[in-house]
């Protein structure tokens, strides 16, 4: 064996949602020290910066009613301290502070040398994977969201215009299935308020018959942007763009060209199956919805090893396909979108606030003194970071190390994450064995931490 890469051994540790506003490194606690020992005892550690990376002069607010996420470019150094080597990009946040807010962040990536994959100047440099090389080998990640604006989506060139910076995007599409009674009855609806008229005029203007909604079949409309079809059942059901799965699935095969080992980053807020219907609140949906399956399957069918998702800031299940795992969401690594030091004026007018008011007192009114969001529910605060163990190419063990990131506990702390020990540590490992019951996937509990053998 020349190279100790030709081992096929690698350890990767994942991490959910970076939301930094804080240090980290000034934390001394045993549970504390023990999560960074085992983000820093793997080969490569990634996690989801959801956030903008900028001084204050660069970028401005962009057009959101989440948290203007933004993190200064110092505490990349906290990164680091904590392990991660890699990081994506492709998420709803990365537009928080517009495309100016966008490549700062970049900038200020590269500056650090923390790789990074998502967002580019371009489509092309959104797609690309990122690097990393280890003794071990060297990793590749290719980052892409489903949830992101319409003018956050990247752009392709052309030999007479520049492409648009932004995220790597995976669209989707979504039809609500209905009977026939309720499809004769938005049929009715459309007409009487004008809308099929105006259809019938977008169609002959700019748009195409696709765009303005003229293409329906008999036993389907569009109304107000939504696609209603009638079916036998009521259903919600959501499929890939088929240009931005192949696309994406191309650069993943590239980079199962390049690399040893290719992580793919999915960022998406978007649910199905029954919890969709059910839920009473963010935090009890349970399920993807079902594009990001199918997707997870393809990209390892494509040459990923690992299939990282993220953006619901809860913990759900864990599949496995061909012997390769799939983390529909590992929750929450770092949560501080508490302690972002300014919000733009739309962000207080939401909520009947003046002028005078502080970020606390936004904060205050978004949760209703922490009574519901976020802060209203500990599963956005316990969370897991994966380690997965592969040895001689094949994957031997992952490890769920449950974290705790102090539900409870006052705005200017909770958020920096802790080992989890205890009843959070078993409330954690039980949540992962329900969610993943349904994929086959089985979870033992072992010293605190959560177990898939093979």
């Amino acid at each position: 064996m020349l190279y100790e890469a030709e081992s096929g051994d690698l350890d990767i540790a994942l991490g959910g949602d970076v939301m930094l506003t804080r240090r980290v490194s000034v934390g001394r606690e045993p549970a504390f020290a023990a999560l960074r020992d085992v983000i820093r005892g793997a080969d490569v550690a990634f996690a989801n910066l959801e956030s903008s990376v900028r001084h204050p002069d660069e970028g401005t607010p962009g057009i959101t009613v989440g948290t203007y996420m933004t993190t200064p470019p110092e505490l990349l150094d906290e990164l680091k301290w904590l392990g991660i080597g890699v990081v994506s990009c492709a998420n709803n946040h990365a537009f928080d502070y517009g495309e100016g807010g966008l490549m700062a962040t970049i900038r200020h990536l590269d500056a650090a040398r923390i790789p990074h994959a998502g967002s580019g100047q371009n489509l092309a440099e959104a797609r690309k994977p990122a690097f990393v090389d280890t003794p071990r080998g060297r990793v590749a990640l290719i980052a892409t969201t489903a949830t992101y604006r319409p003018w956050n989506r990247a752009s392709g060139q052309r030999e007479d215009m520049g492409g648009r910076p932004g995220v790597n995007p995976f669209g989707f599409k979504t039809e609500y299935a209905v009977d026939e009674n309720a499809i004769a009855e938005l049929r009715r609806i459309s007409a009487a308020l004008g809308f099929e008229k105006a259809k019938s005029r977008d169609g002959a203007h700019f748009y195409s018959e696709a765009e303005a909604g003229l293409n329906a079949g008999a036993s389907e409309i569009t109304l107000l942007g939504a696609r209603f079809v009638g079916a036998g059942e009521f259903a919600v059901r959501k499929a890939a763009d088929v240009a931005d799965a192949a696309d994406n699935l191309r650069w993943i095969r590239e980079a199962r060209r390049q690399a040893d080992w290719v992580i793919v980053s999915f960022h998406s807020h978007e649910f199905g199956g029954k919890s969709l219907a059910t839920a009473a609140s963010r935090a009890d949906l349970e399920e993807p919805a079902d594009f990001i399956r199918d997707f997870a399957r393809e990209a390892i069918d494509a040459g990923a090893d690992v299939f990282a998702g993220h953006g619901s800031h809860t913990l759900l299940g864990v599949e496995t396909y061909k012997r390769k795992p799939i983390f529909y969401s590992l929750g929450n690594l770092v949560f501080m979108n508490e302690t972002v030091p300014a919000f733009p004026e739309e962000a207080y007018s939401r909520f009947g606030l003046g002028g005078d008011a502080t970020p606390g007192a936004f904060l205050d009114a978004r949760t209703n003194n922490d009574t519901k969001g976020h802060p209203a529910s500990p599963r956005f605060w316990r969370s897991a970071v994966a380690r997965c163990s592969f040895r001689n190419r094949e994957l031997v063990e992952v490890r769920l190390h449950p974290t705790d990131l102090g539900f409870g506990r006052g705005r200017a702390q909770r958020g920096r994450p802790m080992l989890a020990t205890g009843e959070v540590a078993r409330e954690v490992i039980r949540r992962a064995q329900q969610l993943s019951a349904p994929y086959g996937t089985k979870i033992v509990e072992e010293n605190g931490t959560g177990v898939i053998r093979f």
